[in-house]
C-alpha cells in the first residue's frame, strides 16, 4: 500500500492544519464561553487557512464521547467541572486528518492523562507487520493502570480518501487477531477512557448526518439539505449548516428513505466522565508517521 508523493503531501498537509486549529479551537474552551461561538470560531479557522471541513468539529461534554457538536442557536456554555472533549476532522483534496484533545475545567488530570498515555502506548508499537489487537491490549492497560475502563465500543479507523471509517479498525481493547499493518495505511488511533460502564449508547439527539444514497427529494427542506450534503462527497455534514425553516422535516423525510445516515450523540452512563485522545497516523517502513503531532 505504497502511496504517491502528492498522496503522502496531501495526508501530511492535512494534519499539520488539523494539529494547529485543534489547539487554537481547544483554547477556546474557557467557563462561560458560549459552546455555539467557539465551535463557529473553530470550523472558520480551518476554512481560513484552506482547508476544508472533514465532519462537523465534535465538542462532547462530561459522559458523552462523540458525535456532538452545537445546535442551531445552541445556547449550551462551558462550566466549571466540565470535561470537554474537542474532535477535528481536516481534510486536504479529500485526505483526511482526525485528531482529538481533553480539556479539562475541573479536577480530571488522571483521566485525562489515561486517554493521553493510551494513545501513545498504541503509536509506540505501530508499524508494519502488527496486529491491531496488540494495539487494543496497549490501549486497555494503559487505561486500566491509570484506574479507569476504555470504553470498548468505540475505535480508531482507517481514513481513505473522502472516507471517515476504512480500514483497518484499531480497537481500544484487547483481542485476538485482526488486521495486520501494511507500509502506507492511514488511521487514526483515539482511545476513551471513563469513569463509567466502559460502552456508550446513542442518545436521540442527532445533530450530524451523512448522505449514503443518491436520489431525488420532493420537500423543499429536503433539497436544502441535499444541496449541503452533495458537495461533501459522503463526509458528514452538521444540521447546523443547512439554511432556512423545517430543517427537521427534511432530515425526518431523508432517513426514513434511507437517503441520509444519522449520528446520535453516543455518551456513557449520566454522571460520569468520559477523556479522549486521538492522532492520525501514516504507517512507514521503519515504523510511523504521526502527521497530526
Amino acid at each position: 500500500m505504497i502511496m504517491d508523493d502528492e498522496v503522502y503531501d496531501a495526508y501530511r498537509e492535512a494534519g499539520a492544519l488539523a494539529r494547529r486549529v485543534l489547539r487554537r479551537g481547544a483554547g477556546l474552551v474557557k467557563e462561560e464561553t458560549s459552546l455555539l461561538e467557539m465551535v463557529e470560531a473553530t470550523e472558520a479557522m480551518v476554512t481560513e487557512e484552506g482547508g476544508l471541513l472533514a465532519f462537523p468539529l465534535n465538542v462532547s461534554f462530561n459522559e458523552a464521547a462523540a458525535h456532538d457538536t452545537a445546535m442551531p442557536g445552541d445556547e449550551r456554555v462551558f462550566a466549571r467541572g466540565d470535561l470537554i472533549k474537542v474532535d477535528l476532522g481536516v481534510e486536504i483534496d479529500g485526505y483526511i486528518a482526525d485528531t482529538a484533545m481533553t480539556v479539562d475545567l475541573g479536577d480530571h488530570g488522571p483521566l485525562v492523562e489515561a486517554s493521553r498515555a493510551a494513545l501513545e502506548a498504541a503509536i509506540g508499537l505501530v508499524r508494519p507487520g502488527v496486529v491491531v489487537g496488540e494495539l487494543g491490549a496497549a490501549i486497555q492497560a494503559a487505561i486500566e493502570e491509570h484506574g479507569y475502563k476504555p470504553v470498548a465500543n468505540l475505535t480508531g479507523h482507517g481514513l481513505d480518501r473522502y472516507n471517515l471509517h476504512g480500514k483497518p479498525t484499531i480497537p481500544n481493547v484487547a483481542m485476538a487477531g485482526g488486521a495486520v499493518l501494511e507500509e502506507g495505511m492511514v488511521f487514526a488511533i483515539e482511545p476513551f477512557a471513563t469513569t463509567g460502564s466502559g460502552k456508550v449508547g446513542e442518545a436521540t439527539r442527532v445533530e450530524i448526518y451523512r448522505q449514503i444514497a443518491a436520489r431525488p427529494a420532493r420537500l423543499p427542506s429536503a433539497k436544502r439539505i441535499l444541496d449541503t450534503a452533495r458537495p461533501r462527497r459522503g463526509l458528514p455534514f452538521s444540521r447546523r449548516w443547512v439554511p432556512g425553516d423545517k430543517v427537521e422535516i427534511g432530515l425526518t423525510t431523508l432517513v426514513r428513505n434511507g437517503i441520509l445516515h444519522p449520528f446520535p450523540v453516543l455518551h456513557d452512563v449520566p454522571g460520569s466522565f468520559v477523556s479522549q485522545a486521538e492522532h492520525t497516523l501514516i504507517v512507514t517502513e521503519a515504523g510511523c508517521e504521526v502527521t497530526t503531532r
